[in-house]
């Protein structure tokens, strides 16, 4: 008996997932029945695919051989489903986007409406993590990361490139005075990040070196720091993407603009890596480029 599609699906997201139990949720299937799919196709083929202990899964040689043919025959067949389709309006399926919170609110949101018109058939699941999340384990097809990337098992397209501010209300520089060089903002309230502490150092020299803030109030979410600083609480550091809006309506002031040595904070949209992406995660990832070009 020859395998069949879904047992190569079962072992390929069993890999991928390096899990049994983290596999049957991604396929929306019952342990019982992804663990049942495995052995079903190593019976077939009268081999043992992956070595199981109560710790981990590993694959054998002949595993290893059998997923790469695996991920050719779902790619192919991927990419002939897509082909099938009259037009990128047809497009189906659920693109499941995860980005810190300040980046949907002030980005994606804005742009979702327009993209849903042009691809009706689409859906969409948005879902905020302010730190890197692993894309498998929480079944993300693509996610937005800030910075420079380090994960080789990603592809990534870069989107755009935000520059830093350093702000402040008009009613905190009225009542606490305007700084006029990095030594001042010791004598002030300074904004920042929990984490990643990186957030923390910003694009202005201070005894040679970058300053890196000392946060009186710190969060863990840009938008946080956004609000605290519009509600007058302190200075910050803060993306253009956030924070373009308040600089042109008054609502933040920037500071030392004389002094800042321009930074431009990179920002891609990253996917697992494989030979077929589905047509609906790359409109999507082409749709966000085109949009946020004008930042490149």
């Amino acid at each position: 008996m020859k395998s069949t599609i879904e047992e190569l699906h079962a072992f390929v997201t069993i890999v991928d997932s390096c899990s049994i139990v983290m596999a049957a949720e991604r396929l929306g299937q019952t342990t019982s029945g992804v663990s049942r799919a495995l052995q079903r196709l190593e019976n077939k083929l009268n081999v043992t695919l992956l070595e199981r202990t109560t710790r981990k899964l590993k694959l054998t040689q002949e595993g290893q051989l059998f997923l790469e043919k695996s991920r050719k025959i779902l790619n192919d067949l991927a990419e002939a489903e897509d082909a099938l389709l009259k037009s990128d309006i047809d497009t189906f399926g659920l693109i499941r986007v995860d980005s810190a919170t300040p980046f949907v609110l002030h980005v994606i949101v804005p742009l979702i409406q327009e993209f849903m018109q042009q691809y009706p058939n689409i859906e969409i699941e948005l879902n905020n993590h302010d730190q890197v999340i692993d894309l498998l384990e929480h079944k993300t097809d693509v996610a937005i990361r800030f910075g420079e990337l380090h994960d080789s098992s990603l592809h990534a397209k870069l989107l755009c490139r935000s520059r830093l501010y350093i702000v402040a209300s008009p009613a905190y520089l009225e009542q606490n005075g305007v700084p006029q060089s990095p030594e001042d903002l010791s004598q002030h309230a300074l904004l920042g990040f929990s984490q990643p502490t990186h957030l923390n150092t910003w694009p202005i020299q201070f005894n040679g070196d970058d300053f890196i803030a000392q946060p009186k109030i710190k969060a863990s979410n840009g938008e946080t720091v956004r609000q605290l600083a519009i509600q007058g609480v302190g200075i910050t550091c803060l993306s253009r993407f956030l924070i373009e809006d308040d600089l042109q309506a008054g609502r933040l002031k920037a500071l030392f603009e004389d002094k800042i040595h321009l930074h431009y904070q990179k920002i891609h949209a990253v996917y697992y890596r494989q030979e077929h992406l589905p047509k609906r995660v790359r409109l999507f990832i082409e749709f966000l480029a085109e949009k946020l070009a004008v930042y490149l």
